[in-house]
C-alpha cells in the first residue's frame, strides 16, 4: 500500500504526536460511572493502580506524519533509546497482528494494544485501521488505543467508533496559535504544507472539534501535553480548563525531552528540559481542574510489557517466526491470569476503602520518597535501578506523583567502572526526595545519599510499596522530624 505522499520528506526529521502511556489514580476513578470505571481499571495506561499489574504494547505500523514538531524526531532500529517516536521495526498490518498474538500469548496480563506511530495513527488510516479490523476479530479481549496528533481526527472519528476502540489519546500543546507558532513550524494540510501561526491554527481547531466529536461518541478522551519551559509552561494551565470542559476524561502533562543527542530543533538549540519540581508544581496547578496522569513512562512505539519495562527485543519478528504457540490454551490462561489479578485488585481497593485518617490526625508535612521498584513492592537493588517511582507522603496516605530515570549505577554486584558519575548523575535525579526506598544498597551510595540529604532504607523489600510508603513516613513523625505525633487511623 502506497504511504502518504509526505512520508518520505518527513520521516527523516519529527513527526507528530506520539503516545506516551498515561493513566489515574484510583482515587480518581472513584467517582466515575460504573461503565466507565470497568473501562479504564484494568487499562495501565489510564488507571495508575493497574499498571503494576497488567501491560500494554504498541505497534509500530505508522510511519507517515502530517505535522512538524520541535521536540520530536524518529528513528529506527534504535534499541538504546527509550522515547516516543522511536522504533526498532516497522510493521505491516498482518505482521502487527501476529506479534500482537505472540505477545498476548507470551504475556497473559497484556490487555492493551495501541497504535502510537512512530508518526501518527490517523495520518497512516488504511495501515492503521486494517490493524485494528483483524485485531477485532482475533482478540476481542485487548483493549484497542490509538494516540494521535489530531489534524485528521475529525476525519476519522466515524471510523474509530466502528471498532474495539474505547479509548484515544489527542497530544495537545496548545490552544493559542501564537504558542503552537513556537512548537510546530509547520503542517501538512489538504495537499500542502502550512506554515507558523497559520498551520497551528488549523492544528488547535481540528484537535478541538475532534475532541468533542470523540465525545459525543462516548469514546474516553486522555490529553498528552509536553510541557516545554518558557514556550507553554503557563499557558498549559488554560489548555487544562478547556479540554476539561470538552469532555476530556484525562490530562498527562509530560516532560520535554529535549537532549542535544536525540536530534530534535529543540535539543540542538539548547532547549532546557523541566526540572522535576517544575513538573510537578504545574501538575497540581492543573489538578484542581482536571484528573491528572502522572505515571506516564514516555514509551517507545513499539514498547511491550509493564510501564517502565520494555520487553519488545523478545518479540521481533524473525523471534516470533520461531515460537510455537497453541493460542487456544494461551487465550485460556490469560483468562484466568486476569481474572486471578481483577480479584486481587478488587480485594485490595476494598481492604483500602476500610482505612480512613481520622479528622484529628495530626498533620505532619508531605515527604517526597523515591522507591526503587518493579511493579506493587519493593523489589529492586538501588544500583539496579533504571527509573524510581516518587511518592508523596501525608496524613491522608501515600500518593504516586511521578519517575525519575536514571540510568544503573552498577550492572551486577561488583564496582562499576563509571560507578561514580553515574551515582553522581542517579543522586542529582533525586533531587527534592528525603528518602530512597529499595531491596538492597551499598555502602558507597549509601554514604553518597545521606552526605545530599536524602536518607537510604532498605527494611522494606518485597513489601508492598504504598505500606512501607506510609511505615517510613509515621516513623519520621514519631521521630518528630515532621512536627507532629504519629498519626491515628480508624476502620470505617
Amino acid at each position: 500500500m502506497d504511504l502518504p505522499i509526505y512520508q518520505e520528506e518527513a520521516a527523516p526529521k519529527s513527526g507528530g504526536c506520539s503516545a506516551g502511556s498515561c493513566g489515574s489514580t484510583d482515587d480518581q476513578l472513584g467517582h466515575l460511572s460504573d461503565d466507565i470505571r470497568k473501562k479504564v481499571e484494568d487499562h495501565p495506561c489510564y488507571s495508575e493502580e493497574a499498571h503494576h499489574y497488567f501491560a500494554r504494547m504498541h505497534v509500530a505500523v505508522a510511519p507517515a506524519c502530517n505535522i512538524q514538531c520541535h521536540y520530536c524526531n524518529r528513528k529506527y532500529d534504535c534499541a538504546n533509546e527509550s522515547r516516543p517516536g522511536v522504533v526498532s521495526e516497522v510493521m505491516t498490518p498482518d505482521q502487527a497482528v501476529k506479534k500482537t498474538m505472540a505477545v498476548a500469548a507470551t504475556i497473559p496480563q497484556m490487555t492493551v494494544l495501541g497504535i502510537a506511530g512512530p508518526g501518527d495513527p490517523l495520518a497512516n488510516p488504511e495501515r492503521t485501521f486494517e490493524t485494528f479490523r483483524q485485531l477485532s476479530e482475533k482478540a476481542p479481549d485487548i483493549k484497542l488505543c490509538v494516540s494521535t496528533n489530531g489534524l485528521a481526527l475529525p476525519a476519522a472519528v466515524e471510523e474509530l467508533s466502528k471498532h474495539n476502540i474505547d479509548h484515544v489519546t489527542i497530544t495537545i500543546n496548545c490552544i493559542d496559535p501564537d504558542v503552537g507558532a513556537q512548537i510546530y513550524p509547520w503542517i501538512y494540510w489538504e495537499n500542502k504544507r502550512i506554515y507558523g501561526r497559520e498551520g497551528a491554527a488549523i492544528l488547535i481547531e481540528q484537535q478541538q472539534k475532534g475532541l468533542e466529536m470523540l465525545k459525543e461518541k462516548g469514546i474516553l478522551v486522555k490529553v498528552n501535553s509536553v510541557l516545554i519551559p518558557g514556550v507553554n509552561d503557563q499557558h498549559l494551565k488554560e489548555v487544562s480548563k478547556v479540554v476539561k470542559a470538552k469532555g476530556a476524561f484525562l490530562h498527562n502533562v509530560m516532560p520535554l525531552i529535549a537532549e542535544a543527542e536525540h536530534g530534535t530543533f529543540y535539543g540542538v538549540m539548547g532547549q532546557r528540559s523541566p526540572s522535576p519540581a517544575e513538573l510537578k508544581e504545574l501538575q497540581d496547578a492543573c489538578e484542581g481542574d482536571m484528573n491528572m496522569m502522572r505515571h506516564c513512562r514516555q514509551c517507545r512505539a513499539d514498547a511491550v510489557g509493564l510501564l517502565g519495562e520494555d520487553r519488545g527485543a523478545e518479540f521481533t519478528l524473525d523471534k516470533i517466526e520461531q515460537m510455537d504457540i497453541d493460542y487456544d490454551k494461551a487465550m485460556e490462561f490469560r483468562a484466568e491470569v486476569r481474572a486471578g489479578i481483577q480479584a486481587e485488585l478488587d480485594a485490595k481497593r476494598a481492604e483500602k476503602a476500610k482505612v480512613v485518617p481520622l479528622e484529628d490526625s495530626p498533620r505532619g508535612r508531605p515527604v517526597l520518597m523515591a522507591v526503587a521498584a518493579k511493579g506493587a513492592v519493593i523489589n529492586v537493588h538501588f544500583g539496579h535501578a533504571k527509573e524510581f517511582m516518587v511518592y508523596e507522603a501525608t496524613y491522608q496516605g501515600a500518593r504516586f506523583v511521578g519517575h525519575r530515570k536514571t540510568d544503573s549505577y552498577c550492572a551486577g554486584d561488583e564496582t562499576c567502572g563509571d560507578g561514580d558519575s553515574i551515582l553522581d548523575k542517579t543522586i542529582k535525579s533525586l533531587e527534592g526526595c528525603e528518602v530512597v526506598l529499595c531491596s538492597k544498597i551499598g555502602y558507597e551510595p549509601w554514604g553518597n545519599l545521606e552526605a545530599a540529604g536524602i536518607q537510604p532504607n532498605g527494611e522494606h523489600a518485597m513489601e508492598p510499596i504504598e505500606e512501607a510508603v506510609m511505615a517510613v513516613w509515621n516513623e519520621m513523625l514519631a521521630a518528630g522530624k515532621l512536627d507532629a505525633p504519629v498519626e491515628a487511623k480508624k476502620r470505617a
